[in-house]
């Protein structure tokens, strides 16, 4: 049987090698050629690496709120990576952020609950906020279980330890000296040894080692405050005065520097230097209580009854200022620095002739103030006063401006604010 022979389809050949050459022309001549005429890509990737490097050295220079943004910014870049939210919580802490910092360490556990150090920064982030150190020692303790031969985490473990109370602190003392042998070479440690040395009353020694943690890092503002408070109990006014002001250059936001000078000029009669830090204090946070209560026993010290009782009077019932703040009034407890603030507004009650309204503070300062000697002699005086105006009675005063209707103590079950 003869086969029919088909005819080679030479046409179909060269358009099959005209696709392959344009092919290999478009992607080995025009497409490089084009992507260089286009240049570089407008943003380029950084590696969280970099953002990291980036945010330790901004650390260690003192700038806090730029090392924050630094960490975020590595977080958006890897936001799976647990130690970058830890290490975010540790500054947050230092920049005195703390339910943030109790925020970032906790999104590190859920990324990983057998994290060490977020236990141990969540603790440390919880012990700085009111009423939260039984939490704080229940994660120290997991953080302990995980790794106990951290330096770090004892460190923690001490400064929440001695804030427990004063059973914990010989078990605080134990941990100071485990976290140095650890590590000497890093803030945390020296810092906890100093904390124990400084609530134990030892402060040449206390001072010796916040001097080494202030070595290692000096522009951290925490380390200068305390250092601060530190040399004020050896009544070296000068030396804790300069550590205040350096912790307000290291952080010029922060009020409790002022508010510390304040009662460090008080504590030595200084009371005019005393009224203006507590004024700059009171401008860089408006509604805080004890702050108007500190500047209303300035404006007393100064013999400014009128104003004093208008600054006493937001501490004590609360109210709103005249910038528009509200400020929540700090309700009487046994408590010497809160039972300053009703015993030095009724005092300039009594002096501005409304012994009605100071009586009334005597009554409650008596039945749920202070019992240390201060309270008492003031309580006296006020009484004493007001006996002086009854047997030489003055012309009437206009009623000063209180920020409450009448003078009634706030609700017991409100936590004060707390005072150094």
């Amino acid at each position: 049987m003869n086969r029919r022979h088909r005819r080679p389809n030479y046409f179909g050949w060269v358009v099959f090698g005209l696709v392959v050459l344009f092919g290999y022309y478009f992607n080995q001549v025009y497409l490089p050629t084009t992507s260089m005429l286009a240049g570089p890509t407008p943003t380029e990737t950084r590696s969280p690496e970099s953002y990291v490097t980036e945010a330790e050295s901004l650390f260690k220079d003192g700038k806090l709120p730029q090392a924050i943004e630094a960490y975020q910014a590595a977080i958006k870049a890897s936001p799976q990576d647990p130690t970058l939210y830890v290490a975010l919580a540790r500054i947050q802490v230092w920049a005195g952020k703390y339910e943030n910092a109790q925020k970032n360490a906790e999104n590190a556990l859920l990324l990983n609950n057998a994290n060490s150090m977020a236990h141990a920064v969540k603790a440390w982030a919880l012990d700085f906020q009111d009423g939260k150190n039984g939490e704080a020692l229940t994660e120290i303790d997991e953080a302990l279980k995980l790794d106990d031969r951290n330096a770090v985490i004892q460190s923690y473990y001490v400064e929440i330890l001695v804030d427990s109370g004063f059973d914990n602190y010989q078990k605080a003392a134990d941990a100071s000296h485990v976290a140095l042998a650890l590590d000497q070479n890093i803030v945390e440690t020296h810092r906890a040894r100093g904390y124990i040395l400084a609530v134990t009353d030892n402060y040449p020694e206390a001072i010796q080692e916040y001097d080494a943690a202030i070595k290692i890092n000096p522009k951290l503002a925490l380390l200068h405050l305390e250092q601060g408070l530190n040399y004020r109990a050896i009544s070296a006014k000068d030396e804790a005065i300069q550590e205040f002001t350096l912790a307000i250059t290291l952080n010029p936001t922060d009020p409790q520097p002022n508010y510390l000078i304040s009662r460090t000029y008080a504590t030595f009669g200084e009371y005019s230097k005393a009224l203006q830090y507590a004024d700059s204090a009171v401008q860089n946070s408006s509604g805080d209580a004890n702050l108007r209560g500190n500047l209303g026993v300035m404006y007393y010290r100064n013999f400014l009854w009128d104003d004093a009782i208008r600054e006493l009077g937001l501490a004590v019932f609360g109210g709103t200022t005249k910038d528009g703040a509200d400020v929540k009034g700090i309700p009487l407890a046994n408590d010497t620095h809160i039972s300053e603030y009703y015993f030095t507004l009724g005092l300039a009650l009594a002096h501005t002739n409304h012994c009605g309204e100071a009586l009334q503070l005597v009554q409650q300062l008596q039945t749920r103030g202070s019992t240390d000697e201060i309270t008492k002699d003031a309580t006296i005086k006020i009484i004493s006063i007001c006996q002086e105006n009854l047997n030489n009675p003055a012309v009437d005063t206009p009623t000063p401006t209180i920020e409450s209707p009448t003078l009634t103590s706030p609700a017991e079950t409100e936590t004060p604010v707390p005072t150094p």
